[in-house]
């Protein structure tokens, strides 16, 4: 589907763009991949990594401006949304520049995708916009929302959007693993809560999730990738075992376990080998067999949680993980 196409990733110099655009220039050799970001250093410094390849394009703008979008989209086939402002204490000392990027800005890009006939959109998501408690989670359920109801928004047009929700990216910019490798030779890691679990998922899998949107989605599926749990003392253990605990006590915003499917949710949820699939409420789409393919309905009451999962990763494995990407991590 990708291969020969134009594609454009906004946020494109983020951790899962520097993911996405080897993998897939490795796989569908698209015609062209546009890297749609506003930090001029960033487009600098990542396009140093692919030298004279002409299929990789650079366009400065921000989801926020919406002539910028629409200039930047045309002739685009397919687009991946992973601009947002993500950090959880930021998005919640800074609330109205949260809801611009996050709100605003994915109004801007259902728009301005729909005018310009770009034939499917796949946006990111996270285990946050499940039952929120936080800003960022909210405006991120938010966004989920108005992505589902852009298939309905679009009329007569062909363009069709989908969504993927995963937890923990291992490595990625401001998470915790690369945080724990910076200070550890201090001998003391800070530890939020003793009990506190999170959903680990890598970029690579990322990045194979929102492939498998693009092939599949026939408009408003939320995708929810089946990945392990783990405890972050657990974490703590991978990076240093002979460091020491303080409990710090959790962070405004933050959650003791992270939930991607709610109760509520699971009236509309199919299960499938490697992921569940959260199916629109709107215009009965929930019963729409060209969506459900071949899933099977979760049980009523279904949570999947970070506490309760099937699911778990080991110290060893995670340090396995560590030891073979030790040289990106925290890089991307």
């Amino acid at each position: 589907m990708l291969t020969n196409s134009t594609i454009l990733i906004t946020g494109g110099t983020g951790s899962f763009g520097n993911t996405f655009v080897p993998m897939t220039l490795a796989k569908y050799n698209p015609k062209k991949l546009i890297i749609y970001s506003r930090d001029e250093m960033k487009q600098w410094d990542m396009a140093k990594k692919y030298g004279n390849d002409d299929r990789v394009r650079f366009f400065i703008g921000d989801v926020r401006d919406r002539e910028r979008l629409y200039r930047a989209l045309d002739g685009v086939d397919y687009v991946v949304h992973a601009a947002a402002t993500k950090i959880v204490p930021t998005a919640e000392y800074n609330p109205f520049e949260c809801v611009k990027t996050n709100i605003n800005g994915a109004m801007n890009l259902i728009d301005a995708c729909i005018d310009k006939g770009v034939r499917r959109v796949v946006a990111l998501s996270t285990d946050k916009a499940s039952s929120p408690i936080n800003l960022y989670g909210a405006t991120k359920l938010a966004s989920d929302k108005l992505f589902v109801a852009g298939n309905s928004y679009a009329g007569g047009h062909d363009t069709r959007f989908g969504v993927v929700r995963y937890g923990n990216v291992m490595g990625s910019r401001g998470s915790v693993i690369p945080f724990f490798m910076s200070i550890k030779d201090q001998g003391v890691l800070p530890i939020t809560d003793e009990r506190m679990t999170r959903f680990m998922i890598s970029l690579e899998q990322g990045v194979e999730l929102v492939w498998h949107a693009f092939e599949d989605m026939q408009g408003g599926e939320i995708y929810v990738k089946k990945i392990p749990s783990m405890k972050v003392t657990d974490v703590a253990a991978a990076v240093a075992p002979d460091a020491k605990h303080e409990i710090i006590g959790i962070r405004p915003g933050e959650k003791l376990h992270e939930q991607m499917i709610s109760a509520e949710d699971a009236y509309y949820t199919y299960e499938y080998p490697e992921h569940f699939k959260i199916l629109p409420v709107i215009n009965n789409w929930s019963s729409d067999a060209s969506r459900i393919k071949d899933g099977k309905k979760v049980p009523e009451g279904f949570v999947y949680s970070s506490d309760n999962n099937n699911e778990w990763m080991s110290v060893e494995e995670l340090r396995t993980w560590i030891d073979i990407n030790r040289a990106k991590i925290g890089s991307i």
